[in-house]
């Protein structure tokens, strides 16, 4: 029996051709456009996201044209509360989220995937770039790097478990972005040469704050900027403007540029350093999810990454709590982020992650 896949279309050219991948290979499949907000609810006339009415347009002018079906799936409530409420949520604490990796966690591989079972689908493809395989010997699937490291979505989709990867297929991880557009292009895809589509969707003009503003109705009160020592240096504008490592936008003069380094939401305070390595060699990290390996008995040696454009470091890893852990790295690294994941590797393959909590 023909198996049946449903395709995350977002009307970009990488979702779009793994739609046809997917049929080049035999699959029965249809595809689906997941509506998660309205411009009128972040305050955006553009059509410049991934959520526009031309998004939905061109996705089914591409499902069309490969004689697919094509629905249109409403997660706008489901979207609010776990990504754009998490969102505003985590800014009002001093945290910096990354709301990619939520919206793979809780729609793309959670309520999508829900969806797909009830349609009868076997698998759910989209258009990232990484893989998925089975170990032949324990039996696990994993998690690993695209082909092209210029691509390379892994670090994104670290969330996923053992079930979602093996219902999971991703045609392009094996492929460069000029490959796919080149496949775009022979079978007269209408965005072949689209851009991509904003990294945080529902900020397409990138002022968090702004949005955050705009979106509670609320004011966020000014408070005093601070050095390491607890002397005043200035007023900031509220601390939903600030995240760890921030240079520019701070307005205080000095004959050295001053980095954020921490932010106190108790006191109201921003603290400075002018140390632009200002770095931490321990972090603590909770939410921990494990792919290539079943459980950590005994501290293990990675190549880890504390954002989406980190190089990996080593470290050594190790349990402290039942789903919380210990990361030593070699060399201290800089800007280590509350709210960001911390993301392990062992060479290609996607170890695990978790949610940064401390750093010391």
């Amino acid at each position: 029996m023909t198996k049946k896949a449903l395709i995350a279309m977002s009307g970009g050219v990488d979702s779009s051709v793994s739609a046809f991948l997917m049929k080049k290979q035999g699959y029965e499949c249809m595809g689906a456009n997941m509506r998660l907000y309205s411009n009128e609810d972040i305050g955006e006339d553009s059509t410049n996201t991934c959520c526009s009415l031309d998004d939905v347009s061109d996705a089914r002018a591409v499902a069309n044209l490969l004689d697919m079906p094509f629905y249109v799936f409403n997660f706008q409530e489901e979207f609010k509360e776990y990504v754009i409420d998490n969102f505003i949520s985590s800014y009002q604490h001093g945290v910096t989220p990354n709301p990619c990796i939520e919206c793979n966690r809780h729609l793309k591989f959670a309520r999508f995937y829900k969806r797909a079972r009830e349609l009868g689908c076997d698998l759910v493809v989209t258009g990232h770039y990484a893989r998925i395989e089975q170990d032949e010997n324990t039996g696990r699937w994993l998690l690993k790097k695209a082909i092209d490291p210029s691509k390379d979505q892994s670090y994104v989709l670290y969330s996923m478990n053992q079930d979602q990867l093996e219902h999971t297929r991703f045609p392009l991880g094996a492929m460069t972005k000029d490959e796919a557009r080149a496949i775009a292009a022979e079978n007269g895809f209408i965005n072949a040469k689209k851009h991509d589509s904003q990294d945080i969707c529902f900020v397409p003009d990138g002022d968090y704050a702004s949005f955050i503003i705009r979106h509670t109705g609320k004011t966020f009160p000014e408070g005093d900027f601070v050095d390491e020592q607890g002397n005043v240096l200035g007023r900031h504008k509220g601390i939903i403007h600030y995240t760890i490592g921030q240079r520019k936008g701070l307005g205080i003069s000095s004959d050295r540029p001053y980095f954020v380094c921490n932010i106190d939401v108790e006191r109201n305070q921003v603290v400075l350093t002018h140390d632009p390595n200002r770095s931490s060699t321990t972090l603590y990290a909770d939410q921990l999810n494990l792919i290539s390996i079943e459980k950590i008995e005994e501290p293990i040696r990675v190549k880890a990454k504390i954002r989406y454009h980190h190089n990996e470091q080593w470290a050594t890893v190790s349990m402290d709590g039942k789903d919380r852990i210990k990361v030593v790295f070699d060399e201290p690294q800089r800007a280590i982020t509350k709210g960001q994941a911390i993301v392990m590797y062992d060479g290609d393959l996607v170890v695990g992650g978790a949610r940064i909590v401390e750093c010391h």
